[in-house]
């Protein structure tokens, strides 16, 4: 049965109707009321409306964490066009492909990165570009000391005739145009992963897609988060599908408040969770490890902790562990895909555990089976897994050939294949194995490189750890570990770090080869690019 239509921008439309003088941000220490909030969306919208911006235009927001990107994503929503939301990092080649792919007009960007979106408009002609400091929305004062001593960046751009400040747009009356939009098949965003041919794939989704997942989790937290009375701190970059759900879901849509960090700044991310006394967390493993990291941990109280939940990669035992022991709270965790959105939510009726991901939500479907065959396994085995909906659009964006490698069907139902091996446990939890790519296959078994570097990065003197399986004609892979060690590290070679993992680990997870390195390469939003590795690898082999 399919859930009540309703529109991506509906909840937050209702939080502030209820909760008007209730502070929705916290951003460089500027506090904005749902009310105002609200009325900002919508002059931003009448804006947008009045540059000639209509349903069906894709819109880049190019910009990171700020008042202004939440603005502008219910703006754009609301008159029933898609957002397009990249990392403000990416570089002009990136921004022109998805520009190229999604036929979009208008940017919204920072003035920090308005040279590659000026790259791009002098080779294809964009309609409309905006640009915003990222302290636009902060007090004259605060905006001017921030400059003063170089706190906050800031970049120069020309005001030529397609481009506009932020700022002009929330100078319109706050009376949108009323859009025909409908829920389940009308696009409301496209966001981007990584492909398989070498190009971002762009995920379609409808108002639908995103509320149905939200719905559920809302349904999920129901009686554990207080509505208008919570405090939640958004660290993880909003232009990702799991921060961008979990603040709406906790935060915007519940009428409480959301400290939102324009960066990772881990000080001022720890200062913000003692003064506000936050309950509600989110993070990937490389943050929750940063925290624990941190050499004046202890200076702060982080009592208030009520809530962390983690995502975006494996949780290593040992960080599971040191947070609980640090904050007397478990790290819950959160799972899913930019193909799918949120898929699963550990429950918080019991503790969780580090080797689960939770079940899964009421909207999704899913189903473990053999990879080659597509018939379901026996509970309790391994397999990949797969998921359906009804609200998702079960497409690329214009990549009509990754489409059908990833979406299949079944019994007249279709299925995303997440690319992932999992197992369901007795108590219906996915139990998360290891992405399919990563499964090294040594000889007659298949190993999980998240299993051999969580192993390594127990050792007291590892940082980061990458395991890749190497060629070999004999037993088809080889392990072979990254390592990146401490600074204050001396006298650790390769094979302390193999002897290491021979205590930790079965004979054949050993790594075979060892070599250090100052940094590891990661994603845009902390992902160890495991991938670039092996092509390094295929590479040194050639």
């Amino acid at each position: 049965m399919l859930m009540q239509p309703e529109f991506t921008f509906s909840g937050f439309e209702n939080a502030a109707e209820k909760f008007p003088e209730n502070i929705a941000i916290v951003f460089l220490g500027e506090k904005y009321s749902y009310e105002y909030l609200k009325n900002a969306v919508d002059s931003f919208a009448t804006g947008l409306a009045n540059m000639g911006i209509r349903k069906g235009d894709k819109v880049i927001l190019y910009i990171g964490n700020s008042p202004q990107w939440i603005i502008a994503n219910f703006a754009i929503q609301k008159i029933g066009a898609a957002v397009v939301p990249v990392s403000p990092i990416y570089t002009s080649e990136e921004l022109k492909y998805m520009v190229k792919d999604a036929n979009v007009n208008t940017v919204i960007c920072h003035d920090t990165n308005f040279g590659y979106v000026n790259a791009v408009d002098n080779e294809i002609k964009l309609k409309n570009i905006i640009v915003t400091n990222i302290a636009d929305m902060v007090s004259p004062l605060k905006k001017f000391i921030g400059f003063l001593f170089d706190k906050i960046p800031k970049g120069s751009f020309s005001k030529k005739g397609n481009v506009k400040s932020f700022k002009e747009l929330l100078k319109y009356p706050p009376s949108p145009p009323v859009a025909d939009i409908d829920p389940y098949n009308d696009l409301s965003y496209i966001m981007y992963t990584g492909g398989t041919t070498g190009f971002p794939k762009g995920v379609p989704g409808s108002h639908m897609t995103e509320v149905s997942y939200i719905k559920d989790v809302e349904e999920r937290f129901n009686g554990f988060i207080r509505k208008g009375n919570d405090t939640v701190i958004m660290v993880n970059p909003l232009f990702h599908i799991m921060a961008k759900g979990f603040a709406i879901a906790t935060g915007l849509n519940q009428g409480n408040k959301i400290i939102l960090m324009p960066f990772p700044n881990i000080d001022a991310v720890l200062k913000e969770i003692e003064r506000y006394r936050v309950g509600w967390f989110l993070g990937v493993p490389t943050l929750f490890r940063m925290i624990l990291e941190n050499d004046r941990l202890e200076q702060y109280d982080l009592t208030s902790l009520k809530y962390c939940f983690c995502g975006g990669d494996v949780l290593p035992d040992e960080i599971f562990n040191r947070w609980e022991k640090l904050t007397g709270e478990p790290v819950y965790q959160v799972y899913g895909s930019t193909e799918i959105g949120h898929l699963t939510y550990s429950l918080l009726t019991k503790r969780p555990s580090a080797k689960t991901v939770g079940t899964p939500l009421p909207s999704r479907k899913i189903k473990i089976v053999n990879p080659e065959t597509l018939e379901e396994v026996a509970k309790g085995e391994v397999g990949e897994l797969l998921v359906s909906s009804p609200y998702i659009l079960n497409r690329y964006w214009n990549k009509p050939e990754e489409s059908e490698k990833s979406f299949v069907k079944i019994n007249n139902e279709i299925f995303y294949r997440m690319g992932d091996y999992v197992k369901l446990t007795e108590d219906n939890e996915i139990c998360f194995v290891e992405r399919t790519a990563d499964i090294i296959k040594y000889k007659a078994y298949r190993i999980s490189a998240s299993e051999v570097e969580a192993a390594l990065q127990d050792h007291p003197a590892v940082t980061g750890a990458c395991v890749i399986g190497v060629p070999d004609a004999k037993t088809g892979e080889r392990i072979k570990a990254i390592v990146v060690l401490k600074e204050d590290a001396k006298g650790v070679d390769g094979k302390e770090l193999i002897q290491w993992c021979k205590s930790k680990l079965a004979p054949y997870k050993v790594p075979k080869y060892v070599e250090f390195r100052d940094m590891l390469p990661k994603s845009k939003v902390g992902k160890l690019l495991r991938k670039e590795v092996r092509a390094e690898e295929k590479r040194k082999m050639i």
